[in-house]
């Protein structure tokens, strides 16, 4: 192992250059105003033909905005199981510019690091997996089994164009190693084996608008709106109390987010507001459960209010089944981070959504597993140089052994 470790860290820069690279093709979804993840799966193409490895197959998934890629790198081992390390190329938007030091999609190497959107979640982790790849050609070092670097598409939006396209294909088998490295921390000493459910819930309240020095003439939507807010993240604690050490955090999440424009002025009572509820529930409540006291706050607020309230499922995953703790991916995984890191990783279960739980609801025993600072998704996101060199470490490692 000694060798492939010594080539990797030798090729620190030239990851460091490649994260850059990537960083400055903007891979939004077109749900989210984006042109999707073509030329960043086209970028990709370029540097596996560099690199000498093979050409990546191409999966193409239909959807209304144009085709979305996924690419798969296979290098054949000395027997027939395959180990596929599975990363997405999408990234989420930048948000509010005037929060960002830099560009956001202009990669800075900084301070040990890799500035812009993208570069932590989930940059860092498919360059390390292309230069763990790599580093096994460049020292004449044949896999223990098949390697399969996926990069897909969607996973910031639900997966439907991603991996859930590959897996409608048939692409994997119940005896595959599979590891998503999408969730760590800065210690990497955490292998994630479970997720909790997850809602998006969009509500709207209708009102009625006017002048706001008439009150009466209108029903303010915005009161009602805050009035529903509240009660739901009251009702939502009260009912699901429940915690579950495996998880961190051990509690069920109730996080209102994202809130719509309504009026442009400061004299009008809006008629319409429009606002969102990001939920991550634990095993034990379920999404039914969350939906039931969802339907009852709606009746109860619209009651007292007068306003009217609806809402749509934006997103809804259930609950998938616990990868177990002694699954061979696990017991890999867990031997190669000791190599590397010199240390005994906690096996537990986040509240995040990762391409591992499509992986768990078809049987197939996915781990989760980086190395990376928890800046996923904020202003100012980075990935750490030494993390993804870690992180390549660890891949090869798994490859080879």
């Amino acid at each position: 192992m000694e060798e492939l470790y010594r080539q990797i860290d030798a090729m620190e820069g030239e990851m460091a250059k490649a994260l850059c690279r990537l960083v400055e093709i903007p891979a939004i979804s077109p749900a989210s105003g984006g042109e999707g993840e073509r030329a960043k799966a086209q970028a990709i193409a370029e540097i596996v033909c560099e690199m000498g490895l093979p050409s990546p197959e191409r999966y193409d998934a239909p959807s209304p905005g144009g085709d979305r890629p996924n690419l798969v790198v296979t290098l054949e081992g000395t027997k027939r199981e395959r180990l596929w390390i599975v990363t997405h190329m999408d990234v989420v938007p930048e948000g509010d510019r005037s929060l960002w030091d830099t560009d956001p999609f202009k990669g800075l190497i900084k301070d040990g690091k890799v500035f812009g959107r993208g570069a932590n979640d989930n940059g860092q982790e498919l360059v390390a997996s292309l230069y763990a790849l790599y580093a096994l050609k460049r020292s004449g070092v044949t896999p223990a089994r098949d390697i399969c670097l996926a990069f897909v598409a969607d996973e910031e939006m639900g997966s439907a164009y991603g991996i859930q396209h590959l897996i409608s294909l048939g692409l994997f088998r119940p005896d595959d190693l599979v590891v998503v490295p999408d969730v760590g921390n800065e210690r990497g000493d955490f292998i994630e084996v479970a997720e909790k459910a997850i809602l998006w819930l969009e509500f709207c309240v209708l009102g009625k608008q006017a002048h706001a020095s008439r009150p009466e003439d209108g029903l303010n939507a915005c009161r009602a709106a805050n009035q529903l807010s509240v009660a739901l993240d009251e009702a939502y604690r009260r009912a699901f109390p429940e915690e579950d050490r495996l998880f961190s955090p051990p509690v069920s999440t109730f996080e209102p987010t994202r809130r719509r424009a309504n009026v442009s002025n400061v004299n009008t009572i809006p008629g319409r507001e429009i606002f969102a509820f990001d939920c991550r529930i634990l095993p034990s409540a379920g999404n039914e459960a969350v939906l039931k006291v969802t339907d009852q706050v709606c009746r109860d607020v619209s009651n007292q209010s007068g306003a009217k309230i609806s809402y749509d499922i934006l997103q809804r995953t259930d609950v998938a089944p616990v990868t177990p703790v002694d699954a061979p991916v696990v017991k890999l995984l867990e031997a190669a981070v000791g190599d590397v890191l010199h240390i005994k990783p906690v096996i537990g279960g986040v509240g995040g959504g990762t391409c591992a739980a499509f992986f768990r609801r078809t049987g197939i025993p996915a781990a989760v597993w980086a190395q990376e600072a928890n800046v996923a998704h904020e202003p100012n996101e980075y990935a750490v140089i030494e993390h993804m060199v870690n992180e390549a470490k660890v891949f090869a490692h798994m490859m080879a052994s």
